[in-house]
This record gives C-alpha cells, sequence and structure tokens, in this order.
C-alpha cells in the first residue's frame, strides 16, 4: 500500500528547466549532472534517475556479444544490422 509523502509544487522556468526541490533531491539522492529519464504520460512527467555504469556496463556486454558473433559467423551484411532499426 502507498504511503503518504509530502508534495512540493515547482515551476518550470524560461527555458524549460524544472528545479527538483531539495528535499526530494536529497532523498533520491540527485545532485548536479544527475542524469533523469524524461517521459510524458497523459498530462504527468515522469523522471527516473538513471544509473549510467549499468548502462555502461550493458553496452560493453553488447559489443562482447556482438564480437562473439563475428567470430563465429563472419561480418554481418547490411540487412542483418539495419534489420532492429528499420521499424523506428
Amino acid at each position: 500500500m502507498a504511503r503518504y509523502e509530502k508534495t512540493d509544487i515547482t515551476i518550470v522556468r524560461d527555458k524549460g528547466q524544472v528545479v527538483i526541490p531539495k528535499p526530494t533531491g536529497d532523498k533520491l539522492g540527485i545532485k548536479p549532472k544527475t542524469n533523469l529519464l524524461v517521459y510524458s504520460y497523459e498530462d504527468a512527467v515522469i523522471m527516473k534517475k538513471l544509473k549510467l555504469p549499468d548502462a555502461e556496463k550493458r553496452i560493453e556486454e553488447m559489443y562482447r556479444s556482438i564480437d562473439r558473433r563475428i567470430a563465429r559467423y563472419g561480418e554481418p551484411g547490411e540487412e542483418v544490422v539495419l534489420w532492429p532499426i528499420l521499424p523506428f
């Protein structure tokens, strides 16, 4: 069950910047230069703190997987490279 937490109000500045209230930033460990994923859902803006070391680790794992595949099957053709991104 969700528990009640105090809410704060902030404003959007001229350049589209949003100030995260200090108690919220402190609680979540958000400091200057923290990367946040921002997306919208209906009438809400949702921010999620990103853990870049995790992302960097996943990218390194992806490259190692690609290297193993190339070692086993050879260089992929253009159609193989473009296939995952064509829907976008």
